[in-house]
């Protein structure tokens, strides 16, 4: 039963739309309405300024936290790599994609899958991390980088942990974010993607988050 408790509110918190909620409070405005319409960090950065941006950033980034740490772990007892703190992590990723409050539609899972990994094992996302900024400035386009991290995940996670159940997670989380950014990939290919600096509106569904 604590199990079951730890993973249905792992999805509720993950479902909380921060982006939404502080964008709200700062500009007055929707966040959907604005930009590339997503409720991510990257968005909220675009409407509001960058440090409503990571604020966003960061209270999605500890929904993931929260799910294997808080949880999993002392609601549940389970340790934080286990199968049972995957599921938290997981149902935390796919609440901030998909909120209840929202009519399940959400933002990207990045910054919310960050925060679970790093619950993990921090050396995970410190990999991720690292490709992330290599992948920033070499093309200055969010969503690239956002691609680039996830994809070296669950490689990081083999490699790291030698575990199973991390690296199951990071690939499944590495699906998401292409699933995800699908739109994106179409414009990285076709040269139209939004990149930092450049003064041209945000394409619909542009950036991470």
């Amino acid at each position: 039963m604590t199990l079951v408790l730890a993973l249905l509110a792992s999805y509720l918190v993950g479902s909380i739309p921060f982006g939404l909620v502080l964008v709200r409070l700062v500009k007055g405005i929707d966040l959907r309405t604005v930009g590339s319409g997503n409720i991510g960090a990257t968005n909220a950065m675009r409407a509001a300024g960058k440090p409503v941006g990571l604020a966003v950033f960061v209270l999605d980034f500890a929904k993931g936290w929260v799910a294997i740490w808080g949880f999993a772990g002392h609601v549940a007892g389970q340790e934080p790599l286990s199968w049972a703190a995957t599921a938290c992590g997981a149902l935390s990723v796919l609440g901030h994609c998909f909120p209840v409050w929202l009519r399940f539609a959400g933002g990207k899972g990045v910054a919310t899958g960050c925060g679970a990994l790093v619950a993990m094992d921090p050396l995970i996302w410190l990999v991720g991390g690292a490709i992330w900024l290599v992948a920033l400035g070499l093309g200055r386009m969010v969503s690239l980088a956002s691609i680039a991290m996830g994809l070296a995940f669950p490689v990081a996670a083999w490699f790291l942990t030698a575990r199973v159940e991390p690296t199951v997670g990071a690939a499944l989380l590495a699906l998401l974010i292409l699933v995800r950014h699908r739109s994106n990939m179409t414009r990285i290919v076709a040269g139209t993607e939004s990149k930092i600096g450049s003064k041209r509106a945000a394409a619909p569904g542009a950036g991470g988050g």
